[in-house]
This record gives C-alpha cells, structure tokens and sequence, in this order.
C-alpha cells in the first residue's frame, strides 16, 4: 500500500474468511480525523459481512505502528466543537471494535504512542515484534489518555495504565506489554511474526462463526456504558487541547 493520500490509506482484502484491514499515513501511521471516520465505517461494514469471520488489524511499511492523533490536526483545532469532534474520531475507533462481531487481530509491527496504544487494546488479540515498544505521552502535551484509558485498562490494568499515563515521556518495552497482556506474543522479526498471524487467523477462520461471535460479547461484557462514556472523555480532551499549556507544547514539537 502506498500513501499517496495525505489523509492516510486504509485497504481491505478478504481471502477464506479473513479480512486484512491495512491503515498506512506518510506520518507515522497517524491518524487524522478523515481516517478515522473511514476506518470506523470499514469496521461496520466487515461486521456486517457474512464472508467474514476474522480481521487482521495492521498498518502500513516498516516503521511505527501508530503515533496516535495527527499533530497537524490537533493544531488546527480552534473551538471546543472542533475538539471533542477530532477526539470523538478516535472513540468512534474503539466503539467500533468492540461492537464488531468478528474476532479482530492485532498485527503490531513497531512503536505505538497514544491513540495507537489503544487501537492495539482493543484489538481482542494482539500479536507483536519485539520494537512494538508503547508509549502514553499526552499528560506531556498537556492533555491526557482519556479516551483510549477504558481500553488501555481493561487489557493492561489500572495499576500499570496510570504507570503509563504519568510517565509519559517514557517507552515501555514490547516485553513490558507481553507482561502486562497487552500483547499475547512477541516475535523477534516481522517475519515470524506474520507466519504466526497467518496461521492463527486461519485456524480462527475454521471455527463456528457463530461461536466466534458469542464469545467476543462475553470477552467485551461491561463495556456497554462506553457508547457514552468515550465520548465524554473526547470532551475533556477537546478542552485541555484549547488551554494556553497544550497549544504551547503543541507549538513546540516538530511537523
């Protein structure tokens, strides 16, 4: 997949069940508020699909995962309604992945910060390099993981969520997230790492869907207040993006 559009390139392929969802943006497989949007209706639309019993969540090339929220983007905002709509993007993400009714596979190939953290929580099953080191670093642009926090938590913990979320300026190693559950296995190469999702989504792919589809509901039990709950937590981030200290910390990072 090449990222041509400056919006980013999402890309599905279904082949005996599967279905490879390939997100890829020239920077860092971040997430602008267009490809969120289409990364949400793509996830609708694959639930909805009876040819499909499993998806591979993955992005594009070699380097980072996902570094979360479009810096360009964040800038750009200027009201509140702007805000909790870019935040809400991501909510939407999440929402969509824990409503969908088929078994989503993490591919996790590099460094994740933020909002790519939580992608990969969401994931039912995540799969690893060793270099897919995580980072929570919004407390440090001022505002904070509140959105993906429900997610991260529920597959990390409270304890080490809140470990993250306050050191925010430091990587956790791929290793650490293994510990910690986030991931179900790391791999030393991508090499390794794709036999392994091949093998295990077709293996997925063999089972009754209909059982597949039960038992994400009981994996996901209790979550059902997120439907309102993120989108709150997009409005508290919408408004520490406006305050004097994000702006300013926004300004100083590099494009």
């Amino acid at each position: 997949m090449t990222n041509q559009n400056p919006n980013g390139e999402l890309l599905t392929t279904i082949e005996n069940a599967v279905a490879t969802l390939e997100f890829g943006h020239p920077a860092s497989n971040s997430f602008p508020s267009e490809l969120l949007n289409r990364l949400t209706n793509e996830l609708n639309i694959l639930s909805n699909n009876p040819a499909v019993s499993v998806i591979i969540l993955k992005s594009s090339g070699s380097g980072v995962f996902c570094a979360g929220a479009s810096f360009d983007e964040l800038k750009a905002v200027t009201n509140l309604a702007e805000a909790t709509k870019f935040f809400s993007g991501f909510a939407n993400v999440l929402n969509a992945m824990r409503n969908c009714s088929k078994t989503i596979v993490g591919r996790i190939h590099g460094k994740a910060v933020g909002g790519g953290v939580g992608i990969a929580a969401a994931c039912d099953y995540a799969l690893a390099t060793n270099g897919s080191d995580i980072k929570l670093s919004e407390l440090s642009i001022g505002i904070g993981p509140f959105v993906i926090e429900p997610a991260v938590s529920r597959k990390i913990g409270k304890s080490a969520m809140t470990e993250m979320a306050l050191e925010a300026t430091e990587w956790k190693s791929s290793n650490w997230a293994y510990q910690k559950g986030l991931y179900a296995k790391v791999f030393e190469t991508t090499a390794e790492l794709d036999l392994e999702i091949t093998a295990f989504a077709k293996k997925l792919a063999s089972y009754n869907p209909e059982a597949l589809t039960e038992i994400k509901k009981v994996f996901w039990e209790g979550t059902n207040n997120w439907s309102t709950l993120l989108y709150e937590r997009a409005e508290i981030s919408g408004k520490l993006l406006l305050s004097d200290f994000s702006k300013n910390a926004l300004n100083q990072l590099k494009k």
